[in-house]
């Protein structure tokens, strides 16, 4: 038997509880709502008020095609979609998905105590900025919700589903109270990393959902990057790849979808950084051409195709054409252009010396910047939106020109506490971020944001924004993210709504999500199937091209390409560190030096039975050396403390095998584990067991701080637990 260590406690694997975790465990009687985020001010009374078969939905017949008053009226979130009449319908629906009870909607009548009522009236008292979404709820009985938009109406009805949902055991009835809720900021907002990676569509519906019900109201589509366009349009072939992008008909369907929630599909394209494809598409990159700029001009990871020639008119053009395409497929108030991280060395490039020596209105890289910033601005602002880009371009001196006012700002650096770009409207959205893999490794601090952080209510501040980034997770599953996201997701739709000082502790806040769960409608997630009589994913490290819908952006040996020639979950090593093509025990392998060596596949872990094989040649010995990794688990060729080969389950124990790894020859590995316990092979001879299992970690190769040292070839999983004859066979 293999040897088991004292349990050591690991701060990665803390989970955290999420949204979809349902529980009918009583409600604590603290004198916080069972809702999501907390009410701005909530009076708790004496009793409940109970819904019955009898239950109807009472709207005003004058008001039963209005979305919203004058009053109600403001320009974030945007406008209302949604009329009176067709909420009511759609709170009938969710009632009765939770209760069982399908009220009738009915135009006009005297409510009776078990009824809903839904009325449009003006909230003069509330802020400018606040009138469209700000409700007053009161279940005395009838339940009365009143707002002066459709937005506040169905933020009311979310307060009352949620209330619904956490009483026991039928869910007809809610606690008696009377709040006045209103949102700290305008724009909550949820990123997403749509050019790297494609989302399915079925996921984004559940996030909007989930996000509707936190009174989240804007889901920004990161649509375009350099490895990816996402918006698929016969007016531009071989930009974006119909299976791996958005049709005109899916973004319809989706801000159907998102009006009904309340929710604005916000789009961004990326330009002129982070554009290879683009670039590459109609040849308009500062890699193009004669005098064309070198990757002396650009980060040294990329090629110059990686930024669209500002310097080109033809390049703008383009420019303004795919702009203005894009930008009448949506309806939201902003659209994004990105216009970030434009390299400073591209101003030693010649050609850009040679224009800005000639052009009379522009005279450094900054200028050169923010004339096009403003150039797509004039394009944007010509279909009725504001302008938005990623911060950055105010690091460069422009002495001639300036980023108009109106351009809104997305602050990914400094910590969202007040503004940070003088003169333009902004949202926060660097503490917030999410970039699973492990060379960037950014988790939002939760407890820092529950905690400590308080949304800056400044006039400038437009909002705050949970931001997922998908570099080296090109081919995640969306689960993935969500696992990652979901707990920062509930905390800051609380905080950003809710400005007060928290009541409680982090746990608590988790326990109430966790009691509200996911709300009526959503769809049980996709998950990859377990496969049965062939390995689930296998990675030669041979090389392979990108799949169909991506591009290859770096420059040579960066983000080295891992096939996966059995299932579709590819990966990639990450930037700057990267791990070296080398001779294998069976075509080529991979060496790894460096604890920033690794390989991202952000996939979900398998339940146990499965199976692990892989050929491996250790060059050196270290204190911990991961093959597998998750935010739960891990698989070691050298453990923690003792340098055997093991596994861990972070924050509970470390385990080993009585087997220590050989250095410089190759070994095959073989991992088969069913609940409650795992067997080590080496090359297909058992050498030890132990009476415990973990979930197969498929995350990455590696971690941040401790990757393998040595080189990795025929990487393979199953989907079963494979007998001694099967591991034994394995070449």
């Amino acid at each position: 038997m293999g040897s088991l260590s004292a349990p050591i406690a690991h701060a990665e694997g803390q989970g955290s509880a999420r949204p979809g975790d349902r529980t009918d465990a009583p409600r604590p009687d603290d004198g916080v709502p069972s809702v999501v985020p907390r009410p701005t001010d909530w009076t708790a009374l004496p009793g409940r008020t109970e819904l019955t078969r009898r239950t109807r939905v009472l709207i005003d017949p004058r008001q039963a095609s209005a979305t919203a008053l004058p009053s109600g009226r403001t320009e974030f979130p945007g406008p209302a979609r949604q009329s009176v009449r067709a909420l009511a319908g759609q709170l009938r629906t969710e009632i009765e998905q939770i209760t069982g009870i399908a009220p009738r909607v009915v135009a006009g009548g005297r409510p009776d105590r078990d009824d809903i009522v839904l009325t449009l009236a003006a909230d003069r008292g509330a802020p400018a900025e606040a009138r469209a979404e700000g409700h007053r709820f009161d279940s005395t009985g009838p339940v009365r919700v009143t707002a002066a938009s459709t937005h506040g109406l169905y933020y009311g009805t979310r307060t009352l589903l949620q209330l619904l949902r956490t009483t026991a055991p039928d869910h007809r009835a809610v606690p008696r109270a009377r709040s006045v809720d209103r949102p700290a900021q305008a724009v909550r907002m949820v990123h997403l990393d749509a050019g790297r990676k494609y989302w399915r569509i079925p996921y984004l519906k559940n996030l909007i959902r989930r996000m509707g019900d936190q009174k989240l109201n804007t889901l920004f589509l990161h649509l375009s990057e350099s490895e990816g366009f996402r918006l698929y349009s016969p007016r531009f072939p071989g930009l974006a790849d119909p299976d791996h992008s958005y049709s005109r008909a899916d973004i319809e369907d989706l801000k159907a979808f998102a009006a009904r929630h309340h929710v604005q599909l916000m789009p961004g394209l990326e330009l002129p950084g982070h554009a290879t494809v683009i670039s590459e598409t109609f040849g308009i990159g500062f890699g193009s051409g004669p005098g064309a700029c070198t990757g002396a001009h650009t980060h040294s990871h990329l090629t110059p195709d990686w930024i669209i020639d500002m310097t080109s008119e033809k390049a703008v053009a383009k420019s303004k054409e795919i702009v203005d395409e894009f930008a009448g497929w949506f309806d939201a108030p902003l659209f994004s252009i990105g216009a970030e991280e434009v390299p400073g060395q591209l101003a030693e490039c010649p050609r850009v010396q040679d224009y800005l020596a000639a052009a009379p209105d522009v005279s450094t890289l900054g200028d050169l910047l923010n004339r096009y910033i403003n150039t797509l601005d004039d394009v944007v602002t010509s279909h009725g939106k504001r302008t938005a880009v990623y911060n950055g371009s105010e690091h460069l001196a422009a002495p001639q020109q300036r980023v108009r006012a109106p351009v809104v700002f997305l602050t990914w650096e400094g910590t969202g506490a007040e503004p940070a770009i003088p003169g333009h409207d902004e949202i926060a959205i660097g503490p917030f971020y999410n970039t699973p893999n492990n060379y960037h490794h950014k988790y939002p601090d939760e407890p820092w944001m529950y905690d400590t952080w308080a949304p800056s209510t400044a006039p400038d501040m437009l909002g705050s924004g949970v931001v997922n980034w998908a570099d080296y997770n090109f081919w995640a599953d969306d689960a993935y993210f969500e696992e990652h996201m979901a707990g920062a997701r509930a905390i800051l739709a609380d905080r950003a709504w809710n400005g007060s000082p928290t009541p409680d502790a982090l746990a608590d806040f988790r326990a109430r999500t966790a009691r509200v769960g996911d709300p009526p409608g959503t769809t049980p997630a996709w998950t990859r199937p377990r496969v049965r009589d062939r390995p689930s994913h296998h990675w030669t490290f041979d090389d392979a091209a990108y799949p169909k819908g991506w591009t290859y952006a770096g420059s040579p040996g960066n983000t080295l390409f891992a096939e996966d020639v059995a299932g579709d979950l590819p990966g990639t090593s990450y930037i700057v560190d990267n791990p070296t093509p080398v001779p294998g025990a069976r075509g080529q392998a991979w060496r790894f030096d460096s604890d920033r060596d690794g390989v991202g596949f952000g996939g979900v872990d398998v339940a146990e039975p499965w199976t692990v094989s892989v050929r491996v040649r250790a060059s050196s010995r270290t204190g911990d050396q991961v093959l597998l990794s998750s935010k739960a688990g891990a698989l070691k060729l050298m453990q923690h403390g003792t340098g055997r080969v093991g596994f861990t389950r972070y924050g509970e124990a470390d385990f080993s095998f009585p087997y220590v790894l050989p250095l410089d020859r190759w070994v095959r590995l073989t991992w088969v584990a069913t609940p409650d316990r795992t067997v080590l092979y080496a090359d297909g001879k058992r050498v030890g067991a132990v009476p415990a299992s973990v979930p197969l970690p498929m995350r990455s190769i590696g971690t941040e701080r401790s990757a393998l040292r040595g080189d990795l070839d025929d990487l393979a999983t199953w989907d079963v637990a494979l007998g001694a004859s099967a591991v034994a066979r394995l070449r």
